[in-house]
């Protein structure tokens, strides 16, 4: 009888091992959503107290004198993370994919998770159209009725 006990309680903590670990990994590699968001990155830090992970916001400013809006999200990889830190200060858009319902913050702090990250480079100002210049005798005014 013990040894029916101990194979069934050995047999459903597989079970739920099983189950935990792909939960966990149905969490990390299914994406519940993807966007961009751009904006200023503000910080990015190394932190945790047992699982180090890179952590972030940017500042997402609408148009100029507007209060700006945060984004906070997390890095995975260690040379994105060195990327991300050598654009700080300038306008950049990050490249994002939402994780929901991971089990641990030792994966991130935040739900969100950056795939790639670009300069936005300032493209010149429109430039207005030229005046039309004022017609000359010889472009065709109307002559004078005789």
């Amino acid at each position: 009888m013990p040894s029916k006990i101990l194979r069934f309680t050995l047999l459903l903590l597989i079970v739920l091992l099983l189950l935990a670990g792909g939960w966990l990994w149905l969490t990390l590699n299914w994406s519940y959503s993807q966007g961009e968001r751009a904006g200023y990155v503000q910080k990015l830090s190394k932190k945790g107290w047992l699982c180090k992970t890179w952590e972030g916001e940017i500042a997402m400013v609408t148009m100029p004198g507007a209060i700006p809006e945060k984004f906070e999200f997390t890095v995975r990889d260690e040379a994105m993370a060195q990327k991300i830190n050598r654009l700080a200060g300038k306008r950049v858009v990050l490249d994002y994919q939402q994780h929901r319902f991971i089990p641990s913050s030792c994966f991130g702090e935040t739900e969100y998770f950056i795939g790639d990250v670009r300069e936005v480079l300032d493209s010149p100002a429109p430039q207005a159209p030229a005046a039309p210049l004022a017609p000359s005798a010889a472009q065709g005014q109307l002559s004078q009725p005789r």
